[in-house]
């Protein structure tokens, strides 16, 4: 029981995040996490959603919290690279797929509770990947990361390149298939760019659908 109001806490806390103009973290909807579509398991049974792989979202690109909810619907959330080995999984479906680039869960800390002396400065120990509120290392650690050696004004990645030309800031984390003829790696974007999608199931919704709802097969 005590498990179960601490996921259910978790989970109110999580929906109920705002976004500009309203928008919100979308809750799990049962019935969509039971039909979720599965294109590829890695060998931890872990799934995976690849937009541009179904027929009804062929060309089809969202912002960065559109995508999260569409995975979030699902019982899934967009893809945290948690592991050189995933990394390197995801790029490679990528690549294989001749698309340009994707949204990852990866998001600087820029919200209440995000001036914790271990996130500071924001820029270097801010990132984190959201779906599993787990850190990344620090942008300057370059062999723990895969941040790009270059991006649009020719500077290592993160670089806050459309804040610092008069734009948005650059808070949400993308995969770029080679866009500045620098390979396959992170960038920093600003979230409100349309993208294609990586999902990969979550545990923590589908345990919450699974308590909420015993009778379905999620």
């Amino acid at each position: 029981m005590h498990s179960y109001a601490l996921l259910c806490a978790v989970f109110v806390a999580a929906v109920h995040a705002q976004f500009p103009n309203g928008r919100i973290l979308e809750p799990p909807v049962p019935q969509q996490c039971v039909h979720r579509v599965v294109h590829e398991r890695t060998s931890d049974g872990k799934g995976y959603f690849f937009s541009w792989r179904d027929p009804a979202l062929k060309g089809v690109e969202e912002d960065w919290l559109g995508a999260r909810n569409f995975c979030r619907k699902r019982c899934m959330d967009l893809v945290s690279l948690e592991t050189s080995d995933e990394n390197e999984f995801v790029k490679s479906r990528i690549v294989q797929g001749g698309i340009k680039y994707i949204w990852t869960s990866g998001r600087i800390c820029d919200f209440k509770g995000c001036d914790r002396p271990d996130l500071l400065p924001t820029p270097v120990n801010g990132w984190f990947w959201t779906a599993e509120l787990q850190k990344l290392a620090p942008a300057t650690n370059r062999q723990q990361n895969d941040w790009s050696e270059g991006g649009g004004i020719g500077r290592p990645q993160p670089d806050n390149r459309e804040l610092l030309q008069g734009g948005a800031p650059e808070n949400c984390v993308a995969i770029l298939n080679n866009f500045y003829n620098d390979g396959v790696h992170w960038h920093d974007v600003a979230c409100h760019h349309r993208k294609p999608f990586v999902c990969e199931e979550n545990d923590a919704l589908l345990k919450y659908v699974r308590y909420t709802n015993p009778a379905l097969q999620v």
